[in-house]
């Protein structure tokens, strides 16, 4: 495959006429800049390295628009365990396609699926990982590169077992959840040149201490590990009265910290705990439109940086997708926080939401000799980007401004009329008892 682009916006400069060749796996074999198109290259205007969405829960899509009005994280939480338990293979996988379809569409080219929704609702497995195949299989079909970042998840709070909603999270121990990581590998092995299996470990809500150390060792160390830290300030005060230790504390204490570690959220940190993570290089993974929606507050993004820390986004509860928007959130949360502008340049911007992104899910950086062919083409001239400099398009653009999405070197279309479609089906089903339940009374 062959792609040019007359303007190419990387690391902050504008590139002029740059060709990529791809191979067959989608990498870039060769790149040319000041050439002229060629007659058999798909010709871009403006585009910049793709998108990734570091952290995403495909299935929290369903709660759009149905629970924002009120309530905190904690209640919104019941309300995501019912759409959980209503989940099987084949309605997954079909969900799966229209979700991440709307993530190309939006300028995402690869995501991180945090995904522990894994078992039957009883808890019992099914056969031959139906569950994670239903994602895979769904991520080919719409065409964006898959990190599946399978999640260790044993336990419903410290010191407590998983609830009855939380039965299809959890295995039996660590081990147990390695014996079926490793299983998993094999069973995708091959299945698709988007796919790859990253890990997870919940939270130290969801992961006891030990279990915690355990994975940390026996994980294959060139697999990105991801986790949930310090989102709520009570799961900080439960991991305190529990153990005398901060999350992050407990994670250096247990092995986990290193430069494979994605820590998502980080909102609420001690300095002690941000002088931790940036010594051990970790990324940190914001998701601004959703810590804005469910109150979790705003974190201190400079300072990791400033700690050493490398920075990302993701969507998360997919209550919006848009990778535009995650960066902005991303600078508008620091300017909001220490009440001055300018705290993300523009140019760290596009790093951030690429090749920081990238880098976190465990993927070579895109755009670049070696790595995926993955671009996003933008409208410099939209109503709402017409005027402004082409650097500081993440804090005009937005995901309407997408005009193709490359993943791999090929352009991926969908018919958002369609998704849309499929999207309203797909959550109509899982919500119709709730919807019969309310009708009736």
């Amino acid at each position: 495959m062959r792609i040019w682009i007359d303007r190419l916006l990387r690391g902050g400069v504008v590139e002029r006429g740059v060709l990529f060749e791809s191979d067959a796996a989608g990498s870039v074999v060769t790149e040319t800049a000041g050439t002229a198109a060629p007659a058999d290259a798909t010709v871009l205007d403006l585009a910049v390295p793709g998108f990734a969405n570091a952290h995403s829960h495909a299935f929290h899509r369903a709660l759009r628009g149905r629970t924002h009005e009120s309530g905190s994280f904690w209640t919104w939480r019941e309300l995501m365990y019912r759409a959980a338990g209503r989940l099987d293979p084949t309605t997954y996988r079909d969900f799966a396609v229209a979700v991440f379809s709307e993530m190309v569409a939006a300028g995402w080219t690869s995501v991180g699926e945090f995904h522990y929704v894994h078992h039957r609702p009883d808890g019992t497995p099914y056969d031959d990982h139906a569950m994670e195949i239903a994602l895979a299989d769904a991520a080919a079909e719409a065409g964006i590169r898959l990190v599946l970042l399978d999640t260790c998840y044993l336990a419903g709070g410290i010191g407590r077992p998983l609830a009855a909603e939380q039965a299809r999270f959890g295995d039996a121990d660590a081990g147990a959840w390695l014996d079926r990581w490793h299983s998993l590998r094999t069973a995708l092995d091959g299945r698709s040149e988007l796919v790859t299996l990253g890990a997870a470990l919940h939270s130290v809500r969801g992961v006891p201490r030990d279990a915690l150390g355990h994975v940390a060792r026996e994980l294959p160390g060139d697999v990105p590990l991801h986790i949930h830290l310090s989102e709520q300030p009570a799961e900080n005060e439960d991991c305190v009265a529990a153990y005398g230790l901060t999350p992050t504390e407990l994670l250096a204490e247990k092995g986990v910290l290193s430069a494979r570690l994605s820590v998502v959220h980080a909102t609420h940190l001690t300095e002690g705990d941000i002088r931790l993570l940036g010594q051990a290089g970790v990324h940190a993974v914001f998701c601004p439109t959703t810590e804005a929606d469910l109150g979790d507050g705003i974190g201190r993004a400079v300072e990791l940086l400033e700690a050493g820390a490398t920075l990302a986004v993701g969507s998360d509860q997919n209550a919006v997708v848009d990778p535009l928007l995650e960066l902005r959130g991303l600078e508008a949360g620091e300017r909001l926080r220490s009440l001055r502008r300018g705290r993300i340049a523009p140019e760290s911007l596009w790093r951030i939401g690429s090749g920081g992104g990238y880098g976190s899910l465990g993927l070579a950086e895109p755009a670049r000799l070696g790595g995926p062919l993955d671009l996003v083409e933008l409208d410099p001239v939209s109503i709402r980007t017409a005027g402004s400099r082409i650097e500081q398009l993440p804090l005009t653009a937005t995901a309407a401004d997408v005009t193709q999405t490359i993943v791999g070197g090929r352009v991926v279309v969908h018919d958002e009329v369609a998704v849309a479609e499929r999207l309203r089906r797909c959550i109509s089903t899982l919500f119709a008892e709730d919807e019969r339940f309310e009708e009736d009374t």
